[in-house]
């Protein structure tokens, strides 16, 4: 039996919450959707899911299918669950530094960016406030760059250990097309 590397990604993005508990799972892309419908039907049956808009899944339906829904999650409750702490994130990212730093704002200079894409969105208070991980489905070293031009989310190099603001900052992993990545390597830098 051959083995698809989209097959590998979608493990590799499953395990990222293996052990996690009762969470509730935000996954921002399709892989990280994949997995994280991969994970509760195999080895996490208790994470919690969305249909990606403001219903709770009862069940665990194929990607583009309907599932019996369980209860209402408007966005004002995401925000409560998000301050809870509760909750992994699995976000793209158009850069990603050694540390955990993530754009998804804009290429070049901060002031005269050479391209525009979504702002910083929700990766502030995402990566402050629970797991955060990484989904990045081309791996290349536009992506993984040593700085990145627009920190939209925090690595661990921005944490002040001395201000509770960033006591729940937990930048988790990244997983890419070619390998996982923790931030086990010095002052929490990525390793492979």
């Amino acid at each position: 039996m051959r083995v698809s590397r989209a097959e590998v990604c979608a493990v590799a993005c499953a395990e990222l919450f293996r052990g996690a508990g009762e969470i509730m799972v935000s996954p921002m892309t399709t892989m990280a959707s994949i997995g994280a419908r991969l994970a509760r039907l195999t080895f996490a049956p208790e994470i919690l899911l969305t249909d990606g808009e403001a219903r709770l899944l009862a069940d665990t339906p194929s990607l583009g299918a309907a599932g019996a829904i369980e209860g209402w999650m408007p966005f004002g409750r995401v925000f409560e669950t998000l301050a809870w702490g509760r909750r992994h994130v699995v976000m793209g990212a158009n850069q990603i530094d050694r540390f955990g730093n993530q754009n998804l704002s804009a290429l070049g200079p901060l002031q005269h960016p050479t391209r525009q894409m979504f702002g910083v969105r929700g990766a502030p208070g995402n990566t402050v406030n629970h797991i955060t991980s990484y989904w990045v489905g081309n791996h290349s070293p536009r992506v993984f760059c040593e700085t990145v031009d627009v920190v939209s989310g925090i690595g661990w190099d921005k944490v002040d250990p001395d201000n509770p603001a960033y006591r729940f900052v937990n930048v988790f992993r990244v997983v890419s097309n070619l390998g996982v990545f923790d931030f086990g390597g010095p002052d929490h830098s990525m390793r492979a």
